[in-house]
């Protein structure tokens, strides 16, 4: 999972361009065109490091437009708080598709570890996976909901320095509590003797040689 999530690399290439812009903003006397200048200008070069270290170019180039998205909006409409509103957004729509994913049953962190494993499908025909994942999923569910709980407030008190600590706070550390806490609550789910993710038991695999 911390693979498939980009690892603390990856959470770290993500909070510098809110970092630049925080510095930008601040060294230019609130100057929001230093602090976008900064921020796309270290946005480049995250993509040029991520690059040549083997990241996927989609990867990169999304990572590069979502920093141009939020650039682009806070020029517009001259606010620099606007430069986190992709983030706000990205995590409502975020909690909104993990809580839709339990309640129709395709729990989200079933399909990225069942990927991950080969699985397809599969580990849905075992009722303790099903039920475990959809369990563990409300846990990255939470994240998303706490995220929003900390940044809708200061970004309509236009706290932009408190949006950028919280960016920071609340991105590998609370993925990294996430991990643990939904493995936890994944294998509490399971009965004893379950032979764990890699092996679901299903009708199949349960039904004694013939």
């Amino acid at each position: 999972m911390a693979d498939l999530l980009g690892g603390r690399g990856g959470a770290i290439d993500a909070t510098l361009p809110p970092l630049a812009f925080a510095v930008g903003w601040l060294l230019g006397g609130d100057s929001l065109g230093a602090g976008v200048g900064a921020a796309l200008v270290v946005g480049a070069l995250v993509a040029v490091v991520r690059l040549r270290r083997g990241d996927r170019p989609r990867s990169v180039l999304i990572g590069l437009l979502a920093v141009c998205v939020a650039a682009l909006i806070a020029v517009r409409t001259g606010r620099a708080e606007n430069f986190f509103l992709i983030q706000l957004l990205s995590n409502a729509a975020s909690a909104l598709v993990w809580a839709v994913s339990i309640v129709v049953r395709w729990p989200l962190l079933g399909l990225l570890v069942g990927a991950a494993l080969g699985q397809r499908s599969r580990w849905r025909r075992d009722p303790a996976l099903l039920r475990g994942y959809g369990r563990a999923s409300w846990v990255w569910t939470a994240t998303y909901l706490v995220r929003l709980a900390v940044f809708v407030p200061l970004y309509f008190g236009g706290q932009v320095l408190a949006l950028v600590v919280a960016r920071v706070a609340l991105t590998w550390p609370l993925v990294a509590a996430a991990l643990a806490v939904s493995w936890v609550v994944l294998r509490r789910s399971l009965p004893a003797g379950h032979p764990g993710l890699r092996h679901p038991v299903t009708a199949e695999s349960a039904a004694p040689p013939t």
